[in-house]
């Protein structure tokens, strides 16, 4: 299996950005879908966005308008851009496979916090 190496996480304000990074250890072209999960305190993890090797992504609707997920087969990243953060966006963000098949191995996430 590949493994996911995220990135990019950090303390911000509300109503600030960040940019996570899923990096993998090989590639992701025959990995039809892709996505972003996150976990809260407390919370199951969830999944927040997709992207599927053509492109099309979709959105929970606590994040829908306000993140944006790509992905670089070339150079075997998935990327999420966050703006406009909520305190509720406060969470371990990690990727991996959101299609039909059973999830890879998790990585170790990256904690994004977002707090005045």
């Amino acid at each position: 299996q590949v493994q996911f190496v995220e990135s990019g996480g950090g303390l911000v304000q509300p109503g600030g950005s960040l940019r996570l990074s899923c990096a993998a250890s090989g590639s992701i072209f025959s990995i039809y879908v892709m996505g972003w999960y996150r976990q809260a305190p407390g919370k199951q993890r969830e999944l927040v966005a997709r992207i599927t090797n053509s492109g099309t992504t979709n959105y929970a609707d606590s994040v829908k308008g306000r993140f944006t997920i790509s992905r670089d087969n070339a150079n075997n990243t998935v990327y999420l851009q966050m703006n406009s953060l909520k305190p509720e966006d406060t969470a371990v963000y990690y990727c991996n496979t959101a299609g039909v098949s059973t999830r890879y191995y998790w990585g170790q996430g990256t904690q994004v916090t977002v707090s005045p």
